[in-house]
């Protein structure tokens, strides 16, 4: 498969200013040569290295584009393999037109990803960086960048080493013991091993843990706006976003469906659901709208719960409040406090925190917004940016794996069992260790994690 030459455009598709096909592979040079007609007449293998060259895609004698060939040979290229790029105009057509020319003169198109896949398998990068590179294309904030950034310089896969060694020296100690007892070293692990083993589970257990902070801050916080109708939901969506993009009228009842957006508040992204109001309703279209409120503050990270501190509490209001969850992050809004304040709050005594705001009038929205980012997170995230944060899942899930094979090894120390008992949890440990960096990995793992990629990367 690797010894195949691939063409894809990695650029977007549509109109625009100029589109990139992307060619890679051992026939690279050789495809190019067929297609690629230099203005200066000089052979395609005679062009320089690292540099970009001006000419024409032809095909037999008709021009097809004037472009910008850049040429980087193996083994310094993003692949490891010879890579060429056609930077050619950025209308569909013609860059339709030029991929099928480098597909019928040899190439195959690529996979989803298999650019970064082969750089991958040609040992450029691990497969944290790898993940690092589609984080990166995904990026929210600047924040989110600057981790997926650490994360493509190595940073994880460094740390990854460094709790592998000290786990190898344990292994180390314990086969020279069994296997070669004539050397007569003492069957007690040295201390100085234990201890080093002692700081690889903090230092696994700091990175679990940092895991819940780093999706926030990758994925953003699902934040629901929730409330009866004409409370305001729609104005204070508004408000946050400054334009007018849910209608606001005083007719109640007007937001029907889910409306979704994303802002960055201090590097972290806020995804804002604004729902239909929660009210029992006979409109059959409103009522599927009041279906989707429900479910989306089921699965919300944050809730909003709008109440108009202009009129008393209701029923309906305190319907909503009964639905919210004990565990679930939610901030109490009270919204039109330009006009006269009637509600009382000391029933909802679940909320501890609230905010009095008129969304119409812009008033206390830019507190409101310092304080759901106090809220969701107690530390500076632009601090978070600087230090080691798991932002992926399968790295925590594999981070549980190795920490459990840790306490079944002090386990086996504490109880006074044979030593040669520690040998699954050690191969546990550096295994699931390996998984983190594609040392050792699956199929099914790899396509699970290129197939998210464009075809172009």
């Amino acid at each position: 498969m690797l010894l195949d030459t691939i063409a894809a455009i990695s650029t977007p598709r549509g109109e625009g200013g100029i589109s990139i096909v992307r060619i890679s592979g051992p026939e690279s040079l050789h495809i190019l040569e067929k297609i690629f007609f230099p203005k200066k007449n000089i052979p395609v293998k005679e062009l320089r290295n690292y540099g970009i060259h001006y000419g024409h895609i032809k095909k037999g004698e008709e021009i097809i584009d004037e472009v910008l060939v850049s040429i980087m040979k193996a083994p310094n290229t993003y692949t490891r393999e010879d890579i060429v790029e056609i930077n050619c105009h950025g209308g569909y057509l013609i860059t339709e037109k030029i991929l099928e020319l480098v597909l019928s003169s040899g190439a195959r198109l690529a996979e989803m990803g298999e650019f970064t896949r082969r750089a991958f398998f040609h040992g450029r990068i691990d497969l944290t960086q790898a993940e690092a590179v589609m984080d990166i294309i995904h990026g929210k904030t600047e924040t989110s960048l600057s981790l997926s950034m650490n994360q493509l310089r190595g940073d994880l896969k460094e740390k990854i080493l460094s709790l592998k060694k000290a786990i190898l020296d344990l292994a180390a100690h314990i086969n020279v013991v069994l296997d070669y007892p004539e050397e007569g070293i003492d069957d007690p692990i040295p201390e100085n091993l234990l201890k080093n083993l002692r700081q690889v589970s903090v230092e696994i257990k700091e990175l679990i843990s940092s895991y819940q902070k780093g999706k926030m801050i990758k994925e953003g916080v699902k934040t629901v706006i929730i409330g009866k109708p004409n409370v305001g939901k729609s104005s204070l969506l508004n408000s946050i976003l400054r334009e007018e993009r849910a209608i606001v009228t005083q007719v109640a009842g007007t937001t029907r469906d889910i409306i979704e957006e994303v802002i960055n508040i201090k590097g972290i992204p806020l995804v804002l659901v604004d729902t239909a109001g929660i009210r029992n309703t006979t409109d059959l279209v409103e009522n599927i709208g009041v279906m989707k409120s429900k479910e989306f503050l089921q699965k919300a990270d944050l809730v909003l719960f709008v109440l108009d501190a202009s009129q008393e509490l209701s029923k309906e209001d305190e319907e909503i409040y009964a639905s919210l969850q004990e565990n679930q992050k939610v901030i109490g809004i009270l919204n039109k406090t330009d006009l006269e304040k009637k509600i009382q709050i000391s029933s909802l005594s679940k909320i501890k925190n609230w905010i009095e705001i008129s969304a119409m009038k812009y008033i206390g929205i830019e507190e409101m917004e310092e304080k759901i980012y106090q809220y969701i997170l107690q530390e500076n995230v632009e601090e978070s940016s600087k230090k080691l944060i798991l932002t992926n899942i399968r790295h925590k899930s594999a981070l549980e794996k190795t920490n459990q094979a840790i306490e079944n090894i002090f386990a086996t120390v504490e109880q006074g069992l044979p030593m040669d008992l520690m040998a699954v949890d050690i191969k546990e440990a550096l295994d699931s260790l390996s998984e983190i960096t594609g040392e050792i990995s699956t199929e099914d793992v790899l396509d699970h994690i290129f197939h998210n990629f464009c075809v172009g990367k």
